[in-house]
């Protein structure tokens, strides 16, 4: 007899976790009280994507000259038309998820989950109360925004990055408190639907986390292109009228039609210490590297454990405690975990920025290499950016890489793998690469960090 697995939380963690567990054989129970695909699908990943690429094509449209084409008649944002597009791409991928578990046996209940230990769960569902029996349970309940005191939010004038997603109007302007990836991807798509923009980051820089050359290249273009920055400024009030939101900080007085709250996530950890789960900092749950948390069958993964709080580790997560459960050693290297920051150019990583590698007594030789020198960059009309990838000067070893550019996002896949498989810098360099394509600017950053990019000029 199959061994009988519940999982609470059908985000990317829950369901992925639920998929992989159904086809190692396992007989599993998918619960949410909300919504298939989680904050992921719903209000997060996925909405915000599809309302970049209604960006893009805007902008596309408006260059046309640029591109050898002319548009009759005003090319403007249509935001209702949009959000409905935006809409519509949720319900074909929500379904989709469905569709999914569905054809892979997994029962979905969507109900109240009340776990009472690794072995039972007590949900409450439309059709009535029910306990199920099991031999262990996944805890997937992902987080949501962080909503601090100072902040009257409500989701009409004051939003977080739920509330953003069902705008009906595009504002005029727009206020974004929070300079981390979820501040800086609305701060820039606002803006390019004509909103203006202002960010407040009480850190020195945007995106603190992310390379400090790829966050100044991102700040710097994002400046270039009206968008107001104010890193190292406190938000000392917030004052919403009938006229909009009043926000004072670093000794000035913005004013704005809203105000985006992204001052981060907290996870939804909300009664498990009663369990005995090791419940730590900020309430993220405690796990060992098989996502096993100290009460006996019952695992945590995603968001609920903390670290990156990205949907691709709470996948990955998913799987290896699926694994787990079926009786398989797995475990996830973190050190090749990808992030990225879909802004206009995107900014992507992974692995150790060129600080982090000094301060492991790492000797790291960089090699980089522009877009502007990438043909295929170029011909697209996207030639702003660079590739920086990081070494060990001693043994090759790629010990990270960081991008900003078009199509940053995808690129990274390349040097991920690259990590992941433990290939040097040499073996990237000698990898041919199609032409004319955007991976060759990572080739090219790798011959740069061995002695030097063969399209650019000699060093030295």
């Amino acid at each position: 007899m199959s061994k009988k697995v519940v999982i609470v939380g059908a985000g990317p963690g829950g369901y992925v976790c639920a998929l992989r567990a159904a086809r190692l054989g396992l007989d599993v129970t998918l619960v949410d009280r909300r919504w298939l695909g989680g904050v992921c699908l719903n209000v997060g990943c996925i909405p915000t994507k599809a309302l970049l690429a209604s960006a893009e094509a805007l902008l596309t449209a408006r260059s046309g000259r640029e591109y050898g084409f002319t548009v009759a008649g005003e090319v403007a944002p249509d935001f209702p038309a949009m959000m409905s597009r935006k809409d519509k791409v949720v319900k074909r991928l929500t379904g989709g998820v469905g569709s999914l578990l569905r054809a892979s046996g997994v029962k979905v209940v969507m109900g109240e989950a009340t776990v009472r230990s690794g072995r039972e769960v007590s949900v409450c569902a439309r059709d009535g109360e029910s306990t199920i029996k099991c031999d262990a349970v996944v805890l997937a309940t992902g987080s949501e925004p962080a909503r601090p005191k100072l902040f009257p939010i409500d989701e009409r004038c004051v939003l977080t990055s739920d509330g953003i997603l069902s705008l009906c109007k595009l504002p005029a302007s727009l206020i974004v408190v929070g300079g981390g990836y979820i501040g800086m991807e609305f701060a820039s798509l606002f803006s390019d639907l004509g909103s203006k923009v202002t960010v407040v980051e009480m850190l020195p820089r945007i995106l603190a986390a992310s390379d400090e050359e790829v966050s100044k290249a991102v700040s710097d273009s994002l400046s270039r292109r009206g968008i107001e920055i104010m890193t190292g400024t406190k938000v000392d009030s917030v004052d919403v009228s009938d006229s909009g939101v009043s926000v004072s900080a670093g000794g000035k007085r913005l004013q704005a039609d809203a105000m985006l709250v992204a001052v981060g996530r907290v996870p939804n950890s909300g009664g498990l210490a009663g369990l005995g789960v090791t419940v730590g900092d900020g309430g993220f749950v405690k796990v060992d590297d098989g996502m096993e948390t100290g009460v006996p069958g019952l695992y945590a993964i995603g968001d609920l454990v903390g670290g990156a709080l990205l949907a691709h580790k709470a996948s990955a997560e998913g799987m290896v405690a699926a694994e787990r459960i079926a009786g398989m050693d797995s475990k996830i290297d973190y050190r090749v975990l990808p992030s990225g920051v879909f802004t206009r150019p995107e900014a992507a990583s992974v692995g150790l920025t060129e600080e982090q590698a000094a301060a492991q007594g790492y000797s790291v030789k960089v090699g980089r290499f522009p877009f502007a020198a990438c043909g295929k960059a170029v011909a697209a009309g996207h030639p702003e950016g660079f590739v920086k990838l990081l070494m060990d000067a001693d043994t090759e070893e790629i010990l990270g890489c960081h991008i900003f550019g078009h199509g940053a996002t995808e690129l990274v896949a390349e040097a991920a793998i690259a990590m992941s498989a433990e290939a040097l810098a040499e073996s990237v360099a000698r990898t041919i690469h199609a032409h004319p394509t955007l991976p060759e600017a990572l080739m090219e950053a790798a011959h740069d960090a061995l002695g030097g990019a063969l399209h650019l000029p000699k060093k030295g």
